[in-house]
């Protein structure tokens, strides 16, 4: 099977489907540093913005895939765009990506399409921007099919995105049961870890902040866990700011960050996967990107279906 990579990020989809013996043919990410990644990885070209490709460039292909970006319809994405009078949802920079997809869909016309985005897309707008996408997506010929999945299932970490899949024809598709494996917090972490990861004038700003917070009557906080944690808080891009949604206890000092390398494990990437950036985007790629391990269960379903 072939398959198209789109909004690649540092290819967390292109590791579950290579495991299922799939080539990818195309790839594509705006960013450069994520790029950077993903051909370190990958050995291959990855072209940039999506929205300066033709679609009849693209090569013929299976599968269509993607991690759309999330921005304009997050929780914190379209809180943080009110408060600073900004749009969200189709009228964000990102959120009208989507049609993108259909784009290349309506061009390429693949046999299915695995899409992942967060939970809060099927509620954004009172649920009017999903039944806007699900509409496009069926009138392009699609059964559509979508399901909440949380990967604390496979990895030590509560993280809850939706799955879309799509099947041209309108097959019959119906998402696995993933046999939950059991992992904690310890099975992820380094043996010895640099000092530079322990907080120092950072730890202490936590701590105020969430003083302030709390006087104020506001829910701030940071999280501190240790080698009994079964799952953290879910891993986000702004982790490289203080990292205060997984801080991990430190006997008789401060609490310090998961190293990047931590957060690949945390994330499901194996470790042979090079990180070729710095701390400060690795942070932000790992917290952008997808879970190969709930990747690999939903489309080896999808497979199976139009195999």
């Amino acid at each position: 099977m072939k398959f198209v990579d789109l909004f690649s990020g540092i290819g967390g989809f292109r590791i579950a489907l290579e495991r299922l013996r799939c080539e990818c043919v195309f790839s594509s990410e705006i960013n450069k540093f994520a790029r950077e990644t993903y051909e370190a990885n990958f050995n291959g070209f990855v072209h940039g913005d999506v929205t300066k490709i033709d679609e009849d460039e693209i090569p013929p292909h299976d599968l269509l895939v993607g991690g759309f970006p999330c921005q304009g319809f997050s929780i914190a994405g379209v809180s943080k765009n009110n408060s600073m009078g900004r749009k969200h949802g189709f009228a964000h920079e990102q959120g009208n990506l989507f049609f993108e997809i259909l784009r290349i869909l309506k061009s390429q016309r693949p046999r299915a399409f695995l899409l992942e985005n967060v939970k809060n897309l099927l509620r954004h707008d009172k649920g009017k921007t999903w039944k806007i996408m699900q509409a496009r997506l069926q009138d392009l010929g699609y059964s559509v099919h979508w399901k909440i999945i949380d990967a604390s299932l496979i990895v030590p970490q509560k993280r809850e995105r939706m799955y879309i899949v799509g099947l041209r024809d309108h097959l019959e598709f119906e998402f696995p049961d993933i046999k939950p494996i059991t992992t904690c917090l310890a099975d992820i972490l380094e043996d010895s870890v640099d000092e530079k990861y322990t907080l120092r004038k950072t730890w202490e700003a936590l701590q105020k902040h969430k003083l302030r917070h709390e006087e104020a009557g506001h829910g701030f906080t940071y999280s501190i866990f240790n080698t009994n944690t079964i799952r953290t808080r879910t891993l986000t891009k702004r982790y490289y700011k203080d990292g205060s949604e997984i801080l991990i206890e430190q006997e008789g000092k401060n609490p310090r960050r998961l190293t990047p390398r931590e957060c690949a494990r945390l994330m499901g990437f194996p470790e042979s996967f090079i990180i070729p950036v710095s701390d400060t985007q690795a942070y932000q790629q790992f917290g952008n990107s997808v879970i190969p391990g709930i990747i690999e269960e939903v489309a080896k379903e999808i497979l199976r279906v139009i195999e």
